[in-house]
C-alpha cells in the first residue's frame, strides 16, 4: 500500500509537470474554477515539489519553500494564507485536485500552524500545516573594521524579535550589543566596546545565527599597509599610503588627491589612479622576497578561489565622488607580469618582467562601477565594506567577456586596483578613494 501511494504520488508530479511545462493547463483553470464554484476544498496531503522528494508527504516546511497540495475542489481557491501571511497564488497552478504555491517568505507575526484556503465565495477550508521559520542568518555588515561606538548595519534575514524572546546581538568576545532597530532582512546596532575579531551572533527564540563574516576581519590578509604582511607598493608606480587620523585602521592608500581629473571617457592614468603588487624582485633569476615581493598565493589559501570574495575597506568623500570608469581588479600570475626582468624564477618558472601590457589584454578581471551616468559614488566620507565575488572575475577591460580566467592558485601571485576603461563612460570627475584591508577570504 505504502508502495502505490508512493507511485501515485509520483505519477501525480510528473503528470502535473508535464501539463506545466507543455503550457497544457491553458483554460482548464477556468474550467475547474467554474466547475469546483460553491464546493468546499479538501486537503488529502502536502508534498514537495522537487522531484528528487516529491514522494515525500509533509506537515511542516521552511518560508519560502515551493509545496504541492493534493486533494479536492481545489479550482475555485483564491486564496492561500500560512499564518497570518497571505501567499501569491498563481491560478495557473492551481488545478481541481492541486495547487503549487511558496509559502512566503516572511515571518508572521501571528503563528496559528494551519493553511487557509479560500475559494471565491469565501468557503474556507483549514489544513494543519507548520511553517518553520530559520535561525537569523547574518550576511554582511556595512564597515566590518567599524570602530567602538559607531552605528553599522547588518544584513541577512529571519531577524524576528519576539516579545518573549527579544532578539540579540554578540560580538566576538562575548560582547552584547546595543540594537537600535530590527528588521526582518536589517539590523540597526552600535558596535560595542571590548569587540575582539570573529564571527557575530544573532540570537532570535528560532535559534542562534553565526555571521559568514568576521568583524575585524584579518584572514586571508594581503595588504594592510600597517605591517601585517608588510606588503605595499610594488610596481612602477607607487600610490600615497596616508596616516592622517580619518583611516578605519591605520594607514590605507589613496587614488586619486580630490582635486586631479579622471576623465569621462578614455581615461588613463595610472600615476594616480592605480594600486600596483607585482610579485618578484629585479634579482636575477626572479626570486620573492618575503614581506616585499612574495607571491600573493604563498601568504593566502586560493586553492577555493571560486568560493571567496575580494574585500576591502573604502571611503570617498562627498566632496570628491567617483563618476568615471569601472574600478579594474585584477589578479594575475607571474607569467603575467612579475616586478623584475623578464626570465625565469628561482622555481624554473618563465617571468613576465614588468609591464602594463598584461591589463589591456582580455584575460579575466572583476570590475566593479557602482556609480552612474546621472549620479555620482560617495560614501558620505564614511567606511565602507566593498564584497566582490571572485567567481565573477569575468570581464574584459571594456566590460565585455573575458578570453582566458583564472584557473588556478597560481594566477594569484599579484594584484592591480585601475581606474580605468570597464566599458563605460562616465562624467570628468575630482575622485579620492581612501581603500585599506584587502583581503581574499571564503564566502
Amino acid at each position: 500500500m505504502k508502495n502505490n501511494l508512493k507511485n501515485n504520488i509520483r505519477y501525480s508530479f510528473v503528470a502535473l509537470s508535464g501539463l506545466l511545462l507543455a503550457g497544457g493547463m491553458m483554460s482548464c483553470s477556468e474550467t475547474d474554477a467554474d466547475k469546483d464554484k460553491g464546493a468546499t476544498p479538501v486537503i488529502k496531503y502536502a508534498r514537495m515539489c522537487d522531484i528528487e522528494t516529491a514522494d515525500s508527504l509533509v506537515v511542516s516546511a521552511s518560508l519560502g519553500t515551493r509545496l504541492a497540495f493534493v486533494g479536492d475542489n481545489l479550482g475555485d481557491v483564491q486564496q492561500i494564507w500560512f499564518n497570518d501571511q497571505k501567499a501569491k497564488l498563481n491560478p495557473t497552478m492551481v488545478t481541481s485536485h492541486t495547487i503549487i504555491v511558496d509559502i512566503p517568505n516572511v515571518i508572521p507575526g501571528e503563528v496559528t500552524n494551519k493553511a487557509r484556503f479560500i475559494t471565491s465565495s469565501g468557503i474556507t477550508t483549514e489544513y494543519p500545516f507548520n511553517v518553520s521559520v530559520p535561525a537569523p542568518r547574518v550576511d554582511a555588515m556595512s564597515c566590518e573594521y567599524a570602530h567602538a561606538g559607531s552605528v553599522v548595519t547588518l544584513t541577512g534575514a529571519y531577524f524576528a524579535d519576539d516579545p518573549n524572546v527579544p532578539l540579540t546581538v554578540t560580538f566576538p568576545g562575548n560582547v552584547p550589543a546595543e540594537i537600535r532597530s530590527i528588521e526582518q532582512e536589517t539590523l540597526q546596532v552600535v558596535v560595542p566596546e571590548g569587540a575582539e575579531e570573529g564571527a557575530i551572533t544573532v540570537s532570535s527564540i528560532y535559534g542562534d545565527g553565526l555571521s559568514s563574516f568576521h568583524y575585524l576581519d584579518t584572514r586571508g590578509m594581503m595588504f594592510d599597509f600597517d605591517g601585517l604582511t608588510g606588503l605595499g607598493n610594488h610596481g612602477w608606480h607607487n600610490v600615497p599610503i596616508e596616516n592622517d587620523g580619518t583611516g578605519i585602521s591605520g594607514n590605507y592608500i589613496r587614488l586619486g588627491d580630490g582635486a586631479t581629473t579622471l576623465a569621462g571617457a578614455d581615461a588613463w592614468d595610472d600615476g594616480n589612479f592605480s594600486f600596483e603588487y607585482w610579485a618578484g624582485s629585479w634579482n636575477t633569476p626572479t626570486d620573492y622576497p618575503e614581506r616585499e615581493g612574495v607571491r600573493l598565493f604563498d601568504i593566502v589559501d586560493f586553492s577555493d578561489y571560486n568560493n571567496m570574495s575580494l574585500k576591502f575597506e573604502l571611503c570617498i568623500p562627498e566632496n570628491a565622488a567617483w563618476q568615471s570608469c569601472a574600478m579594474q581588479l585584477i589578479f594575475a600570475g607571474t607569467d603575467k607580469v612579475s616586478m623584475g626582468n623578464a626570465g625565469t624564477d628561482i622555481f624554473g618558472n618563465t617571468v613576465a618582467g614588468a609591464n602594463n601590457n598584461y591589463l589591456q589584454t582580455t584575460m579575466a578581471r572583476g570590475l566593479w562601477t557602482p556609480w552612474t551616468i546621472n549620479e555620482a559614488y560617495h560614501t558620505g566620507g564614511e567606511w565602507i565594506t566593498v564584497s566582490l565575488p571572485i567567481k565573477d572575475f569575468v570581464y574584459a577591460p571594456d566590460g565585455s567577456g573575458a578570453t582566458s580566467f583564472l584557473g588556478s592558485a597560481s594566477d594569484f601571485a599579484s594584484f592591480q586596483i585601475f581606474l580605468w576603461n570597464g566599458g563605460v563612460t562616465g562624467v570628468d570627475c575630482t575622485p579620492m578613494l581612501k581603500i585599506d584591508n584587502i583581503r581574499a577570504v571564503k564566502n
